[in-house]
């Protein structure tokens, strides 16, 4: 009695779960809090010969110019840069990023430096796009992967000249952020633009807040509007974000050819079709027979000489082909599951889809990667 006691009791969670959709801090954002991107030029120091070459003209001169403001002036011919690679830093600056903040940084050789692995990138300043510097990177660079080169052989593991420096950046000044729209208003834009799921989330944001005005001004955006300017703009934001919405789901089934899945949504259905493939193989197996003289019985002349002869032997299997046929009305996981019963790879299955997508029959969009 008590376990039925408490699946009864979780029934309406679920239930309620089911009718109330996701948070529209799930589906949607609040226009002017976004990431930023960071990026700057910088050098990597104490690499073990693994570095740029003379050859790399930026990375000397790098080199001549960070010396010099150290008080030492040497010509950039008098330099070897097998230890030293020139570098791209860059970074993503998280909205409401205040000073003093770490951050992770990505660094990429620009020159033709075999390895980053064990450097140390010196102080590199990172701007923003619109040109002021927004932190300062520094610090050890962590390489997944190695490249060891010997006599002509080379043993390499993934990208051993792109490396990251975990918490290698200090946030210098405070990510710019702007809400947008007057004080009174607020802009939601959508993930994924969908004219229903804009419906939907202007009607529950007015059904949820009292007082508020929620419009859906095209297929990617609400504004919300308040009686006044709120009194407290992160508590109006939060009830915002919590919102419940039922999100209209597309019919899509997006195939990937390099890898070979095949990724459909439940509701993706497919007219009545039949399916026939059959498999033809073809073998040609060529052997190569030498004809050689007999030296003993026939003394050869200048027109006799050894041939190579060859032999080939063509063998075609043609098994009966496969058919399926689907009913209107079924989903694509039920097609992909009857296919499989039928012995089709996965790529034979990607084939299919394409012919049923050009045959009209597929109820939804096709999205091949």
């Amino acid at each position: 009695m008590r376990i039925l006691g408490l699946l009864l009791a979780f029934v309406p969670l679920v239930a309620w779960a089911d009718d109330h959709g996701v948070r529209l801090k799930d589906i949607a954002r609040i226009q002017g809090v976004r990431d930023n991107a960071l990026t700057g030029y910088g050098i990597v120091i104490g690499l073990s010969g693994s570095g740029d070459s003379s050859k790399n003209r930026v990375t000397v001169q790098s080199v001549a110019n960070t010396l010099s403001h150290y008080g030492i002036n040497v010509s950039p011919d008098d330099l070897s840069t097998r230890n030293v690679a020139a570098v791209m830093v860059t970074a993503t600056l998280p909205a409401f990023a205040e000073s003093g903040q770490k951050l992770d940084v990505e660094v990429s050789s620009l020159g033709d430096a075999r390895s980053l692995t064990g450097g140390m990138l010196l102080l590199t300043p990172l701007d923003g796009p619109d040109g002021k510097l927004y932190a300062l990177a520094q610090g050890p660079v962590s390489v997944g992967g190695y490249a060891v080169d010997s006599f002509g052989s080379l043993a390499q593991k993934n990208h051993p000249t792109v490396g990251r420096v975990p918490n290698g950046a200090s946030v210098e000044r405070a990510a710019p952020l702007g809400l947008g729209g007057d004080a009174d208003t607020l802009d939601v834009v959508l993930y994924q633009p969908d004219f229903t799921t804009a419906e939907r989330v202007a009607e529950s944001l007015n059904h949820n807040i009292p007082g508020v005005s929620a419009v859906a001004q095209d297929a990617g955006k609400v504004t919300v509007r308040f009686p006044g300017p709120p009194a407290n703009l992160v508590r109006a934001i939060a009830q915002i974000e919590s919102v419940p919405v039922v999100p209209d789901q597309v019919a899509r089934v997006v195939v990937n050819e390099r890898t070979g899945s095949v990724v459909a949504g439940g509701d993706v259905r497919i007219g009545a079709v039949s399916i026939t493939q059959g498999d033809l193989r073809i073998e040609v197996q060529t052997d190569f027979l030498v004809s050689q003289p007999d030296g003993v019985y026939v003394r050869p002349s200048s027109g006799i000489a050894t041939a190579v002869v060859p032999q080939s032997t063509i063998k075609v299997d043609e098994p009966p082909a496969r058919s399926v046929s689907m009913p209107s009305g079924t989903t694509v996981t039920e097609l992909v599951a009857a296919l499989h019963t039928i012995h089709i790879n996965t790529q034979g299955v990607i084939g299919i889809l394409q012919s049923i997508k050009a045959a009209g029959a597929l109820r939804g969009e096709l999205v091949i990667q």
